[in-house]
């Protein structure tokens, strides 16, 4: 194997990239100015040096406490508990929400040896039970594990006064047609709906 077919396999391994995605790439960094794979090297190399776990929401930063949990003028009423750090970074970019962020490091899933001990339900709690939240916004993506994982959560925090457990919507998109949407998709959309 040569240069250019090890750096294609090892680009091609990279979530969402498949192997005309990674030849492209190769060839790209082939053909860069001189300089460029030096300092896209050296960024990947530092990158976990660098960006860590913030100690408080889970989300990923340089600076500890990540600049969420550090921003004072947030709703600290309001957490949005979510799958991973780039959740967080989703929601940010919607320009919408304004609360804090409790991010799992994943979802529950038994066939792959993910169980609630694996992810950050304790610290969940203990984020619960000292703050003053009002609201826990259960922002687990829409599959059988989010759902497995959005239900545990409820579980976790059933009874707990004076809080409101919601979930995020789910179902038929903006300019969606019905008759394209899937079984799973079209039966969320009925199960969400609300008074209109």
């Amino acid at each position: 194997m040569n240069a250019l077919e090890n750096l294609t396999q090892i680009l091609s391994k990279l979530p969402g990239i498949g192997s005309k995605s990674a030849s492209r790439l190769a060839f790209f960094l082939v053909k860069s100015p001189n300089g460029y794979n030096e300092i896209l090297s050296e960024t990947i190399r530092t990158i976990k040096e660098k960006v860590h776990p913030c100690s408080i929401c889970g989300s990923y930063t340089e600076n500890d406490p990540c600049p969420v949990c550090s921003d004072i003028k947030r709703d600290k009423t309001t957490l949005c508990v979510v799958e991973s750090a780039s959740d967080v970074i989703t929601i940010q970019n919607a320009g919408v929400y304004n609360g804090l962020f409790h991010v799992l490091g994943g979802a529950i899933n038994p066939l792959n040896g993910v169980g609630p001990e694996n992810l950050r339900f304790k610290e969940l709690i203990q984020r619960v039970n000292e703050g003053s939240f009002k609201e826990i916004i259960i922002a687990t993506n829409p599959t059988e594990e989010g759902d497995t994982t959005a239900l545990y959560i409820r579980h976790l925090l059933k009874g707990k006064e004076g809080l409101t457990l919601t979930r995020l919507a789910s179902g038929l998109p903006i300019g969606g047609d019905i008759e394209y949407a899937d079984k799973t998709t079209l039966s969320h959309s009925l199960r969400g709906r609300i008074t209109f």
